[in-house]
């Protein structure tokens, strides 16, 4: 168990879709949004009620922006003293609950398909994610310590176009030793396969989406020290294959430039990232020998 002194903060980012979640609402009636959130409400409160040390932030990651529902701008903090309500729940759970529905309604409310913009801005939800972490960690008091990871709730599939991005919040997250978890509704993401093994996190791709709250419980509320002891799914085979810059396609052979190292799937004498131009030795070319001709005696 974490000690008095500690803190564990949870950001959780999940993927509001507006285009993959209709869809679902139209392949799964028994799974919407709405049931996504209330599997998420009941993790955030799990966790935030295992001790009063404890933190949470929820950030919702749409096709446009990435913006946070919990804790919000119209939110005020009362403090960890906050006492219980008539009903007998705890006062920071009710708030937290309701700010969270309030804030994913305007949210959704606000979100505009425009033309080819349908791609999820997760890199971008995960670096928000990690400013707010860095932020957290100048707030503590002297002597107190916190410990943070990520949790992707992931819906859409993968765009390649955000490859470079998702590549630098990985490496700065492994930096700060910070774990990023994913949780994939649909199909497999081979980007969040990297973060979760580079970070030292998990990756699990559920089987039943009504059951998502049973495995957040059980896979994803546990911190690292604790996922020692259980018996957690084993982990799945990643798919390392890299974008090349200048399609965007996910290739498993190609070029790297010896300067920037950047990746491209065809060879071009000079490098568009960087522009450097490599000096190629072409093959000699031999000179064929004039065979003599015999005069006839």
């Amino acid at each position: 168990m974490a000690s008095e002194d500690e803190i564990n903060l949870l950001v959780i980012v999940v993927d509001v879709n507006p285009i993959w979640w209709g869809q679902q609402a139209h392949r799964e009636p028994e799974f919407t949004l709405s049931k996504c959130l209330d599997a998420i409400m009941v993790m955030g409160n799990s966790h935030m009620a295992m001790s009063r040390t404890n933190k949470l932030a929820v950030i919702a990651s749409n096709c446009q922006d990435s913006q946070f529902l919990y804790p919000s701008k119209s939110w005020r903090d009362g403090g960890d003293d906050a006492s219980s309500s008539g009903d007998g729940k705890y006062e920071l759970l009710s708030v937290a609950n309701n700010l969270i529905a309030e804030e994913i309604r305007n949210v959704m409310s606000k979100t505009e398909v425009r033309g080819n913009s349908t791609d999820t801005l997760l890199a971008g939800s995960l670096a928000k994610a990690l400013c707010y972490i860095h932020r957290a960690s100048k707030d503590i008091e002297a002597g107190q310590e916190i410990k943070s990871r990520i949790l992707v709730i992931k819906a859409a599939d993968d765009c390649a176009l955000q490859y470079m991005n998702f590549m630098n919040v990985i490496f700065a997250a492994q930096k700060q030793n910070i774990l990023i978890d994913a949780c994939v509704l649909d199909s497999d993401s081979g980007l969040l396969q990297q973060a979760c093994d580079i970070t030292g996190g998990l990756y699990l791709k559920i089987p039943q989406k009504f059951a998502l709250a049973q495995y957040l419980l059980w896979v994803f509320l546990p911190d690292s020290e604790q996922r020692s002891q259980l018996v957690l799914p084993p982990p799945v085979h990643v798919d390392y294959r890299a974008a090349c810059f200048c399609h965007r396609n996910l290739i498993e052979i190609g070029y790297v430039c010896s300067v920037c190292l950047s990746i491209f799937c065809n060879f071009s004498p000079i490098c568009t990232t960087c522009e450097t131009a490599f000096k190629i030795q072409l093959p000699q070319m031999v000179k064929a020998r004039k065979k003599k001709l015999k005069i006839p005696t």
